[in-house]
């Protein structure tokens, strides 16, 4: 089986997405992380740049990795300095890593009106910096930036500053998409006329300006191309680099190339859920593979038809990225998803079944009046539960209170109360919040944290509101949507009234109701 090599740069280029800035701390955590998918490279930053670069550095040098190898990013010397004189190159030989990434000019564009530089002499510091980090004992890989602009521009330059990096000792080279706008098939027709010339690894480094990333890395493997450079989930300056969790996937899957192992992909879903965490990004949903609505059903046909044969929508098996099947429900879905559900609930319903007629009426009624379960599974699960009278309440609301208060320095206060009964026990409290709803959210939880004191492990993380008839005015329903998560899981509940209060109650009480719930059936699972 062949082997491609997999280097990732999240931690330096993904860095680099507008929204995204890791601590120290955050880049280890997804260093172990991206150790433990399997990755063969890890490009940890640019230590010349910043400090926080070169303390990650020394942080990374303590960790004991299983795989991975610890790579640095810089650029070639400065013009007017010998390698061994430039400051940015001491820093890369200080870090302490035995493997370098180095970028470099390949375009006579960038040459010329960037560097402002002859292009011989922009030939010699590139190899003057590959040969002094070689004379270091540490392997270099060249970034060759712009180089399919810089092909296109003067081919035969281009091609030199391959050789001049290779000649000078570089392991491998690296044919960068820096401007992302290169067709596939101008790349595939590139590479092979490249690699003849090149004896060590050939690398791929694409950006997604043409939203091409994934396609191009992919199809740069298949002409040739022996190292493949990307982030996770595709962040990256601009559109974003090339997104590794579909291309690992590809190359596994379509290709049947090894690259991180065929167990490792299994993981693949929940790294991309743990690196978006930290990033403080939220994953997107359709992302391929990865995303939730991957391998998501909602058409009728399209669900019974999977029930049959899930080859019958489906080009992989989710199983295989760690990724599940999800059949959605809503009014074009008809009977099959609840059926579908009610059985991973371990409920056996018949197609014509009374409960099931009626909870198809119920969630065409409730979807007329604008609650949408598709994006809400949790408030569907306890929708079946309650139907089928197999439900056993928590709680009961007794009355709530929310007030907000705007004072003279134009300060929010945002008070809510809470009277609630658990079996019998009355609970009253109080409690300010950001707003109404986290206020709301806040005194419940306080009301209840005595009687479920697992309650302290989850928190509110998304909230969505929709106007769902803006002719309507301020008289206009709203749906709220409300994602809750905890250290294992999240999970979307929905509620709909003509006041937004209301709403997020609604929503709030099915988040706590299936936070419990779930935990309830955890422990009868462990007996």
């Amino acid at each position: 089986m062949r082997r491609v090599t997999v280097y990732d740069t999240t931690l330096r280029d993904g860095a680099q997405t507008e929204g995204i800035s890791y601590s120290v701390n955050d880049k280890i955590l997804i260093a172990r992380k991206l150790d433990e998918l399997g990755m063969d490279f890890i490009e940890g930053g640019w230590p010349g740049s910043n400090p926080k670069d070169m303390e990650f550095f020394q942080a990374i040098s303590k960790e004991r990795l299983k795989k991975a190898k610890i790579a640095a990013f810089g650029s070639t010397r400065r013009k007017d300095k010998t390698a061994s004189k430039d400051a940015n190159i001491k820093a890369l030989v200080d870090c302490g890593v035995k493997f370098v990434t180095i970028f470099g000019k390949a375009w006579d564009l960038h040459v010329k009106d960037v560097l402002k530089v002859s292009l011989d002499e922009n030939l010699k510091m590139i190899a003057d910096t590959v040969s002094y980090l070689v004379s270091k004992k540490i392997s270099v890989f060249f970034d060759a930036e712009h180089f399919f602009d810089g092909y296109r521009s003067n081919p035969d330059y281009a091609l030199k500053a391959l050789l001049s990096a290779q000649g000078a000792g570089a392991a491998g080279v690296v044919l960068c998409d820096t401007n992302g706008g290169t067709l596939t098939s101008e790349l595939t027709r590139i590479i092979s006329e490249i690699r003849p010339h090149i004896k060590g690894e050939l690398g791929i480094h694409v950006h997604n300006d043409n939203a091409m990333a994934v396609a191009n890395s992919v199809a740069a493997v298949q002409a040739g191309c022996t190292q493949v450079q990307g982030t996770i989930n595709g962040y990256g300056e601009r559109c974003g680099n090339a997104d590794l969790c579909a291309i690992i996937a590809c190359l596994r899957l379509k290709l049947e190339i090894d690259c991180l192992g065929k167990d490792n992909l299994k993981e693949l879903t929940e790294v991309s859920l743990y690196v978006s965490e930290i990033s403080n990004m939220k994953q997107q949903d359709n992302q391929p593979f990865v995303g939730s609505s991957a391998f998501a059903h909602k058409a009728g046909v399209h669900i019974n038809a999977m029930l049959k044969n899930p080859m019958s929508y489906e080009h992989v098996r989710p199983e295989a990225v760690g990724n599940k099947r999800r059949f959605l429900t809503s009014e074009l879905a008809g009977k099959t998803s609840i059926l579908f559900k009610a059985k991973q609930l371990s409920y056996d319903l018949q197609k014509n079944d009374k409960n099931t007629k009626r909870l198809h009426k119920l969630i065409q009624k409730m979807e007329y009046e604008g609650y949408q379960f598709e994006a809400a599974e949790a408030s569907f699960e306890l929708l079946i539960r309650k139907t089928l009278e197999k439900y056993e309440k928590f709680f009961e609301l007794e009355g709530f209170r929310v007030i907000v208060e705007k004072r003279r320095d134009n300060t929010l206060i945002s008070e809510a109360t809470v009277k609630i009964n658990v079996h019998g026990a009355r609970k009253h409290t109080a409690s300010e919040g950001d707003g109404p709803v986290n206020a709301l959210d806040a005194a419940l939880r306080k009301a209840l944290r005595d009687f479920y004191p697992e309650l302290t492990r989850m928190h509110l993380s998304d909230f969505k509101v929709r106007v769902l008839d803006s002719k309507a005015g301020t008289a206009a329903k709203v749906r709220v949507f409300i994602e809750s998560q905890d250290e294992k899981s999240s999970w979307w509940t929905v509620g709909v009234s003509e006041n937004i209060i209301e709403a997020s109650w609604q929503a709030l009480v099915d988040s706590i109701e299936y936070k419990l719930l779930k935990e309830r059936t955890i422990k009868k699972q462990a007996l």
